[in-house]
């Protein structure tokens, strides 16, 4: 089973991974007190792709069924026995010389560029609406929520994050506000029921543009939020408030100075924006070529090292950062749990190989989440150093008071 064997050996320093190479002959590889796996391989050119192409290779051999789990181990239990063992694959001389390679040739992978991005976008989000209310929570929301408390539902955890992220936006009436990459909606309608402003969200995809259209129809607030088909750098009237939640990751590095330049150019000088986007507090790298092939095409979550001095370039103060560490596990865990309830209906509309891809793609990122090196970061942005508060306590005295008004105008959306 060479070269993968030799890998393995230096790869498993906590757990044991038994794999059954495509003669039926058992390698066992062991190391620290940990999680046990046996994983069978069918097809004997994994033992040179999973040394060249690991991730690309594993998760394309789970999809075809040539890399499956046996005595009573599941994806689960090997996606965790991964990611506490990452850094040993990652210190590997095979692996750490092709990714100094790839690292070269990383912003042309994350390119984003007009008409780009909209392909990129419609791969993964032009599914149809009917697949993601498969798992999503009841209103739809595509992003990490937000758990006050462990016990707490989808529902509830990710109406937490749409007060929170109210709440740092500091609304006053008659505001207008820039939803950018507004998903099916729930923001934009949360905010214009909550306080009397006018929204726009726009969005690449047309199914979510549709869908959150019908909405706001339905919820009688077409007058004041309106949802377009249209990327960000074609907006050109200015708003007092900007937020962006999960886009960011969609821009590419190479894109960052254009993003921040137009969040800028979008506000007056008393202006806010607050970006909630997944990064990592590892150095810049780049997504795996798993995740770019199959799932989000030109994506890329940033260390913070990457955000932060192209920020610095156009001149935004960066006026509060907040990091939301374990909310997205704990997110991804209630998607995969509700995934797992409807994948018959999944393999219906698509297939197994679908369904398979899709239950790698969530539980993987769980563990990027749980073990790994991702967050969620919020940074609220200005031009001026005062035009948010400066005492943060606003940011907690704001949800407690929406939390009263919620009840009192019975917002439903």
């Amino acid at each position: 089973m060479f070269p993968l064997s030799h890998m393995m050996k230096a790869f498993i320093r906590k757990g044991q991974l038994t794999v059954i190479d495509a003669d039926g002959k058992p390698h066992v590889f062991s190391g620290e007190p940990g999680p046990h796996v046996t994983m069978r391989l069918t097809d004997r050119k994994l033992y040179r792709t999973l040394v060249f192409n690991s991730e690309l290779a594993a998760g394309e051999a789970y999809m075809d069924g040539t890399l499956r789990f046996e005595d009573g181990s599941t994806l689960r239990d090997f996606l965790t026995l991964f990611s506490i063992n990452r850094l040993s694959l990652g210190s590997y001389p095979i692996q750490k010389a092709l990714r100094a390679i790839k690292m070269r040739f990383r912003k042309r992978q994350q390119s984003n560029v007009k008409g780009e991005a909209q392909r990129n976008v419609a791969h993964h989000y032009d599914l149809g609406n009917e697949f993601y209310k498969l798992f999503l929570d009841e209103h739809m929301l595509y992003s990490c929520a937000y758990f006050r408390e462990p016990q707490e539902t989808l529902e509830q955890a990710q109406r937490n994050k749409l007060r929170l992220l109210a709440s740092k936006l500091c609304l006053r009436p008659g505001m207008k506000v820039l939803d950018i990459g507004c998903g099916w909606g729930d923001l934009a309608l949360y905010l214009a029921q909550l306080e009397d402003v006018e929204v726009l969200g726009v969005t690449l995809s047309k199914e979510q543009q549709a869908l959150a259209t019908q909405r706001a129809k339905d919820a009688g607030l077409e007058g004041r939020v309106r949802f377009e088909l249209r990327d960000y750098r074609e907006v050109d009237e200015t708003f007092d408030r900007i937020v962006s939640v999960g886009m960011f990751e969609h821009v590419g590095v190479s894109h960052y100075d254009e993003f921040f330049k137009k969040v800028n150019a979008l506000m007056p000088d008393d202006g806010i924006a607050v970006l909630h986007s997944i990064g990592h507090m590892s150095p810049p790298g780049m997504a795996s070529a798993w995740l770019r092939k199959y799932i989000f095409p030109g994506a890329y979550s940033p260390a913070l090292s990457e955000v932060f001095e192209v920020v610095e370039r156009n001149s935004l103060w960066v006026s509060d950062l907040e990091f939301l560490r374990v909310h997205y596990a704990t997110t991804l865990k209630h998607w995969v749990e509700r995934f797992e309830k409807n994948r018959d209906k999944v393999i219906e509309m698509y297939d197994e190989r679908f369904a398979r891809m899709w239950e790698f793609y969530l539980i993987s990122c769980e563990m990027m989440f749980r073990t790994g090196s991702q967050l969620v970061f919020h940074m609220q942005l200005s031009r001026t150093r005062d035009a948010a508060p400066i005492v943060r306590d606003y940011i907690t005295d704001r949800q407690k008071a929406y939390i009263v008004r919620e009840q009192t105008l019975n917002i439903q959306l």
